[in-house]
This record gives C-alpha cells, sequence and structure tokens, in this order.
C-alpha cells in the first residue's frame, strides 16, 4: 500500500451536507479556519463521520463503487447485466487497474478514504475514557471496513495500517485472513459490552446518532456475519461466535444500518451506485439493467418486488442519462418485466450478441431499478435485519441454536421484502403482500440451506450490495448460477473468486506484497481464493 504518513484531517464538507442526525453547528464551527486546526482542538467525532461516509464509495466520482460494486461484483454475481464494454466482470475479464481500485491509492480508495480516518478515530480516543463510547464505535466501525477489504482481497494490511503517523509504520505488513477475522470476532463482542450508559455522546455518528443500543444490536449483528464466514474453515469458531449473537441482533427493520444521502454536496454526500447508473460517467443509464438471473428469480417465487424495484422503459435512446433524462410513463406492470441475459455484448458473434437473446426486443425492454433506487439522495444499506434473520435460519440449521430455523427464514424474507420501501414509500411492499409470498413459497427443511442463502442473494441484490451477494455466495454457492463462458475471459468460465492485489504494491511494500502474494490459495489472480473461501 502507500507510504501514507497520517494526519488528521476530517472532511470539511463531507458531513455538514449530510441530511441525518448528529450534525451540529459545531462541525461549521470548528472547521471555520481550518488553518488553526489541530492536535489541541480536533474533535474525532467528525472523523468518524468521515469514515462512515467513505465506506460507501469514494468521495471521488465513486470510484472504487463503481469499479468493485458496479463493473465486477454486480455482474459476475448476477445481479445486474450489461453491454457497457468496460464492465469486466459481466464477463470474468481481468482489469488489474478496476480490480486494484477498491484497495485504492494515495488519493482514492479504501486505505485513503476508510482506513486512515477510523485508525485515527481509534488512536485519538483509545487512552482517553471520557471518549470512550465513540473509541468502542470506531473499533466496531473498523471491523466494518477491514471485513470488506480482506473478504475482496484476503490477507491485507490489517494490524499496522494507517499507523504511518503514529508509529512510522510506513511498509505495513499484511496480516493473515485468519488472524484478521479473529481479531474483528474479538473487537465487535467486546465493544458491543463496552459502551457506557451516561458517557460520552457520539455526536459525529451518521448511521445511528449516538444511538448506543442501536451500536449494540449492529455489532452483535455484523459479529454473527463474520462467523458464518467461517462455517468451512473453523466451524467451532463460527457457532462460538453466531451463539455469542444469538438474542443480542436486529429486531426489526428499523435497526437497520444505512447511510442517507443529500444532493446538497454533488458528488461528496450523493448515493455512489447512483452516480454511475445515472450515467454520470457512461452510458450506464441506458445499457445496465436488472439480469435475466435475478428477474426469473422473482417471476419463480411470485415475490411482490416484482414491479416494484423493476420497471421498463426509464431510458428511451443512448443519449438518455440523469434524472431528467428518465421517462416518466415507465412501466411498473409485472408482466413486461425482463432481464437481460449476463455475458452479452453488441460485437459480431451471434452467441454472446444481445440481440441474439429470444427475449430481444429493444434495451428500453429490459428492466431497470426504478428511479427512487437509483435517485441522488437514496440510502446505502450497510447491515440489515433481513440479512441477519437469515444468517440466524441458517445458524438454527447447522447448529440448532438460536429458535426456530423456519421462523427465523420467515422473518428474514419478509424483512427483506418490505425493507424495500426504506428507498421510497413509492415502492413500500406491505406485509400482507410478503406473507403471501412466503405461503407460495414454504420453508423446506431438507432444502433449508440453498433456500436461505438464495434469499439472502436477492436481498441483497435488491440493495444493490453486489460486494456482499459476492461473498456470501462464496461462502455458500448458492444461487446455483450458470457460469459464463466469454472469449478470452481471464478464469476459464468460472465466476471470480478474489480480486487481485494491486500492481502498485511490488514497488511500493514490495516484500510484504510478495509473501502475501505467494501464500493466496490458487495464486494471486480472480481465481485464487481468501481463506475462508473453501
Amino acid at each position: 500500500m502507500k507510504n501514507i504518513k497520517r494526519f488528521f484531517i476530517p472532511s470539511l464538507c463531507a458531513v455538514a451536507l449530510l441530511s441525518i442526525t448528529g450534525c451540529t453547528k459545531d462541525f461549521v464551527d470548528i472547521n471555520t479556519n481550518p488553518a488553526t486546526y489541530g492536535s489541541t482542538n480536533f474533535d474525532a467525532n467528525y472523523t468518524l463521520s468521515s469514515a462512515q461516509l467513505n465506506y460507501t464509495g469514494s468521495i471521488d466520482f465513486a470510484y472504487d463503487t463503481w469499479r468493485a460494486n458496479l463493473i465486477y461484483s454486480s455482474g459476475m454475481i448476477q445481479g445486474m447485466s450489461t453491454v457497457v464494454s468496460y464492465w469486466a466482470g459481466d464477463k470474468y475479464m481481468l482489469n488489474e487497474g478496476y480490480t486494484a481500485a477498491y484497495w485504492g491509492t494515495s488519493a482514492v480508495g479504501a486505505y485513503i478514504e476508510q482506513v486512515r480516518f477510523i485508525v485515527d478515530v481509534i488512536e485519538f480516543t483509545k487512552d482517553k475514557p471520557e471518549a470512550s463510547n465513540l473509541y468502542n464505535v470506531a473499533r466496531i466501525w473498523k471491523a466494518v471496513i477491514f471485513s470488506r477489504l480482506s473478504d475482496i482481497y484476503g490477507d491485507v494490511p490489517y494490524s499496522e495500517a494507517g499507523l504511518g503517523y503514529y508509529k512510522k509504520i510506513y511498509t505495513p505488513k499484511y496480516d493473515k485472513q485468519q488472524d484478521i477475522y479473529n481479531d474483528m470476532l474479538k473487537e465487535l463482542d467486546e465493544a458491543s459490552q463496552s459502551f457506557k450508559d451516561g458517557g460520552d455522546f457520539v455526536k459525529g455518528d451518521i448511521i445511528y446518532g449516538g444511538d448506543l443500543n442501536k451500536w449494540k444490536r449492529f455489532a452483535n449483528s455484523f459479529m454473527l456475519r463474520l462467523a458464518m464466514r467461517l462455517v468451512k474453515v473453523d466451524e467451532a469458531k463460527a457457532k462460538e461466535y453466531a451463539a455469542k449473537a444469538v438474542g443480542k441482533t436486529f429486531t426489526s427493520n428499523s435497526d437497520n444500518a444505512l447511510v442517507k444521502h443529500s444532493r446538497a454536496g454533488a458528488r461528496v454526500t450523493q448515493n455512489r451506485n447512483s452516480q454511475v447508473l445515472l450515467g454520470d460517467g457512461g452510458s450506464e443509464a441506458y445499457y445496465t439493467k436488472w439480469s435475466k438471473t435475478f428477474i426469473d428469480f422473482l417471476k419463480a417465487h411470485k415475490d411482490p418486488r416484482l414491479g416494484k424495484i423493476t420497471v421498463t422503459n426509464l431510458y428511451l435512446k443512448e443519449s438518455d442519462k440523469d434524472e431528467a433524462g428518465q421517462n416518466p410513463n415507465f412501466s411498473m406492470d409485472p408482466a413486461v418485466q425482463k432481464g437481460m441475459p449476463n455475458g452479452k455484448d453488441l460485437g459480431s458473434n451471434p452467441i454472446f450478441n444481445v440481440k441474439s437473446d429470444p427475449n430481444w426486443t429493444t434495451f428500453s425492454d429490459y428492466s431497470s431499478p426504478h428511479p427512487v433506487m437509483i435517485a441522488r439522495e437514496a440510502p446505502t444499506f450497510i447491515l440489515t435485519y433481513g440479512a441477519t434473520e437469515l444468517l440466524l435460519a441458517e445458524a438454527a440449521v447447522r447448529w440448532g441454536i438460536g429458535g426456530s430455523a423456519e421462523d427465523h427464514y420467515k422473518n428474514g424474507v419478509k424483512a427483506a421484502i418490505t425493507n424495500v420501501g426504506q428507498y421510497s414509500e413509492k415502492i413500500a411492499i406491505s406485509d400482507a403482500a410478503a406473507d403471501a409470498c412466503l405461503a407460495a413459497n414454504p420453508f423446506k427443511p431438507a432444502e433449508a440451506l440453498k433456500q436461505i442463502n438464495t434469499q439472502y442473494w436477492g436481498h441483497t441484490v435488491c440493495q444493490l450490495d453486489f460486494i456482499e451477494t459476492w461473498s456470501n455466495w462464496k461462502r455458500t454457492g448458492y444461487p446455483e448460477l450458470v457460469m459464463i463462458n466469454y472469449p478470452g475471459n481471464a478464469t476459464g468460465g468460472t465466476i471470480p473468486r478474489r480480486f487481485p492485489y494491486p500492481v502498485s504494491e511490488v514497488s511500493e511494500n514490495g516484500v510484504h506484497y510478495k509473501e502475501a502474494a505467494a501464500a493466496v490459495p490458487g495464486g494471486d489472480k480472480l481465481t485464487g481464493r481468501v481463506w475462508w473461501d473453501k
């Protein structure tokens, strides 16, 4: 990673423009004269805000989100489909610049825009009893940040990351993913039990506005997610931490962790997925659609999300983009929704040309996300009750802990279906409609793991959280996707399992990079595997 020295640099405009609880006039006051801002008046609350906001994507034109979540994950996991030529994930092609994007550079990406901020918060508060609640929120958020980094790449700089300013460590070692997971689970467990009633108010929190009870439930729900990652490599630890979480997780969609975006701050505060899918940087608005796999899933399950989150004729010609270019007479009719097959292009080979699709008519007739899902102020979902209940259902199936698998499954599916109303009341789905879907798709113990994780896939696709969709698919193998063997692909026609390390690491952190690259099962390439992916 880049040899980045650490400075106390809060994001000066990101948080002030977010329409969420926890923003105060103090932020403006503190930053009126940045030249006088230093260690004596540094408020780590606002640095926490930056770490939280930047987890939704880079403030620089959604740099990492565009490449890791959309260009790669959404297509290879068959949530979305596109004929945009540079969307490499749809066809398992290797673009080393794109696979390196989430890791980032000295200007953009997770290490510079997420890790440096959360490490600052932790280092500044760890020995300050008067900031203990902020410290424990930061410990939890550090696990959120590093779990995604590690799930994408495997072994990554963790214990020494971001410590250039504090310990003069400019070429941090790569920690083993097993060690990272062990520490994250420990941190989540400890932090959830260390909040102090009557202690410091976490005023920079843009997720829960300083509500510590919600942070306790978040920590345990996220701990459950990480525990379930380990079912194939350390089942005893997976069961241990899943059992710790039982009874302490989310209880309804009102607990869902999300960032509410704002139009006011342009790229800084607007939803990152939306910036891309509205066509700010290319032709994604017209050429990127819901996949056939996803639409067929909704149809097969008589899912009421069909015709709510899916619309046809949203953009009528290639030049249409942004919200102003949307056709106000788009169709939500479930009967006309159709997904675009993955692995297609506009080339001369009829096998791969999308116009050879038997259902081809026009691009406009393929289903797009409903406009409220890609509005610039649309929320980014971090962790939900629906996903948590589905993981509890799996824990009950595997180990008989935490109550009835069927009950958790029903709770999870119903919450996942009704959760889309958190985008907007315009696409809200009633409890009755969700119950009808469950009645049409009863829980089958013999197929439990398949049912649970196929629903998890559908839920995270609806949230546009495709990196998480990919991670859980790697863990479980569900749904059973039909893979693409596009000419020139880099994987032999199999869905990628991880991203290679950035080539910049060869020169910037060569010794540690070589050790980590040599240790990747299957090699440092798209077909290599992270530790827990057996």
